[in-house]
């Protein structure tokens, strides 16, 4: 994929990843410290926020459909209309005009806020996703179609982790703004998908609620999202976990920024490397194999020690390196099961607000999880005691390799195990529900 037509359609991501960060990692903090919302009802907005903005993806992409069936312009259009909502919601979340009232009007106004800059960032990053899923290609195009979007939203996680306490919340608004900007002109000037024929638009225009649960009908989807939901889950858990290991396993905090870099930095370095492995082993056997270095990564960080910062350093490089495969791979074999279902060109936004909806649902149940885990088993943030310690080994390293296996199992027996015949792709070739 030319440099030019990468960075079109990808730098995107970079602002769609930036706001991530903030708004679901740094807005608790300041509505906590600074507005002196109590952490109850923070919590209860949060998470109210959240399972809205969880639950509309499938309808948001229904109405992504609905504008391709239209023409890219459409969807450009609306696009850029979420981008000036996405861009107003940030400005009035970090500095609510509402500030000045009691706690509680406080609290209203985060979760409205939120409700709309969630729906305008949702809307925005499946229109996104679909637009690559309809260019189609082979297996290493579409890997490297997904690469140049997570590349940048990488570049966009590394920028929007340090931005805060360099420029403060005014100067980080202005770049994201500035960002924003660059990424829609970019996406603008790619190369927009093909349109399907005019019946067809016309019907997919024209379906209601059986548009938004047609993926559900066909077996390959509900696999290739089981696989996708254990190996996420299996990601989330220490991603939750991470600053606790630091800070009370290791005994490192100081290091915290050091090893957050490393990760993120050999993530992005790890993804040209992983599209030559993609035209080798193809998509699924790719996957694979990260899936097995991340087992094997987080296998030796369960005998890490206080001080082992050294060790640890090399945890998260290579834990790093096995991220490039939860990137780009999953959404590229996603856009190979739409198109072997005969739903390239006119479904992607129904399948991508499925796929969203239980990207976002991980992160959630990650730490329903190990968080309640942790406390069951007799964990303390700040408190070293020897039972807490070997529970926070569990959640953080074992308990995710469990789970990542099962993941490896499904993936290996619903998409690699299959011998496909020369030249065919490495998914199951049945359309039909079993």
């Amino acid at each position: 994929m030319p440099l030019r037509d990468g960075l079109q359609y990808g730098l995107l991501g970079l602002p769609l990843a930036f706001v991530a960060l903030p708004l679901y990692v740094h807005l608790p903090n300041v509505y906590a410290n600074q507005f002196g919302v109590p952490l109850a009802t923070l919590g209860a907005v949060l998470l109210l926020a959240r399972l809205f903005d969880a639950v509309t993806d499938p309808w948001l992409g229904r109405v992504s459909d609905r504008l391709f069936a239209r023409s890219h312009r459409w969807v450009l259009g609306v696009g850029a209309g979420s981008a000036l909502v996405l861009l107003a919601g940030m400005g009035l979340l970090f500095f609510p005009p509402w500030a000045t009232v009691d706690a509680r009007q406080v609290a209203l106004g985060l979760f409205f806020g939120l409700l709309l800059t969630t729906a305008a960032y949702s809307q925005l990053a499946i229109a996104h996703q679909s637009w690559g899923a309809r260019l189609g290609g082979s297996e290493v195009q579409r890997a490297r179609i997904v690469a140049w979007r997570e590349g940048a939203g990488l570049v966009g996680v590394v920028l929007a982790s340090v931005l805060p306490t360099w420029l403060g919340w005014e100067g980080w608004v202005t770049v994201f703004g500035v960002a924003l900007a660059l990424g829609w002109l970019a996406w603008s000037r790619a190369t927009p998908p093909s349109l399907a024929p005019t019946e067809v638009r016309t019907a997919v225009a024209m379906y209601g609620w059986q548009a938004m649960l047609h993926p559900w009908r066909h077996a390959p989807f509900r696999r290739l999202m089981g696989v996708f939901v254990l190996s996420g889950l299996a990601s989330a858990m220490p991603a939750t976990l991470v600053l606790f290991f630091i800070q009370d396993r290791l005994a490192a905090p100081a290091q915290e920024p050091l090893f957050l870099a490393t990760y993120f930095v050999c993530a992005a370095v790890s993804l040209p490397l992983w599209m030559r492995v993609v035209g080798r082993l193809g998509l699924a056997r790719t996957w694979l194999a990260g899936m097995g270095l991340s087992v094997a990564v987080f296998i030796w960080a369960a005998t890490l020690s206080t001080g082992d910062v050294l060790g640890f350093w090399s945890v998260c490089a290579l834990s790093g390196l096995a991220l490039g495969t939860d990137l780009a791979l999953p959404g590229a074999l996603l856009a190979g099961v739409i198109g072997d279902q005969g739903d390239r060109g006119q479904r992607e936004g129904a399948y991508f607000g499925w796929w969203n909806l239980a990207a976002k649902l991980n992160l959630a149940l990650a730490a329903g999880l190990a968080l309640p885990l942790l406390g069951w088993l007799g964990y303390q943030p700040g408190q070293s005691t020897p039972n807490g310690l070997f529970a926070l080994t569990v959640a953080y390293a074992v308990l995710p390799c469990a789970i990542k296996l099962a993941a490896a199992a499904g993936l290996y027996w619903h998409f690699v195990r299959p011998a496909p015949a020369p030249g065919t792709a490495l998914l199951p070739a049945s359309k039909e529900v079993p």
